[in-house]
């Protein structure tokens, strides 16, 4: 009897490790000059599989994706940040159309240089869900060089 307790107490404690540690998405970042004054910033988030993050654009929820970029005297934002067109599906407990992306996506965002290179910096907030569940939000820094 105490081998199936102390059995049955680490799979419960395993599996709550491993839900905590849970890093369905990751991202990545790329800067190209599209000449000497402008740039154009490409922040990518990779999702496993059956996991997703919300567009930029979603209304009704607040776990939509949202990037801050840093001030900074090196560069100015040139417009929004930009996305391609993302998965829209109704959500009939929500009873509202969400707007996602699988896999993978890139999201750009033009910037006018005030200097040759600089390092642009910030932060970008997602939510990554699947069909069972959503992890709480999460904060991630990026510092993107400019060259």
């Amino acid at each position: 009897m105490k081998r199936i307790i102390l059995f049955a107490v680490l799979i419960f404690t395993f599996s709550g490790v491993n839900a905590q540690l849970e890093k369905p998405v990751s991202w990545s970042y790329l800067a190209k000059k599209t000449n000497k004054n402008e740039a154009t910033l490409y922040l990518k988030a990779r999702m496993q599989n059956r996991w997703h993050i919300y567009s930029l654009a979603v209304k009704g929820i607040h776990a939509k994706t949202g990037f801050n970029f840093s001030p900074s005297k090196d560069y100015t934002l040139t417009g929004k940040t930009m996305e391609p067109k993302p998965v829209s599906r109704y959500d009939k407990i929500l009873k509202l159309n969400l707007t996602y992306f699988e896999n993978e996506v890139v999201f750009t965002q033009r910037i006018k240089l005030n200097k040759t290179s600089t390092i642009v910096k910030g932060k970008v907030e997602f939510m990554a869900c699947n069909d069972k569940q959503c992890l709480p939000s999460e904060e991630v820094s990026f510092s993107i060089p400019v060259k």
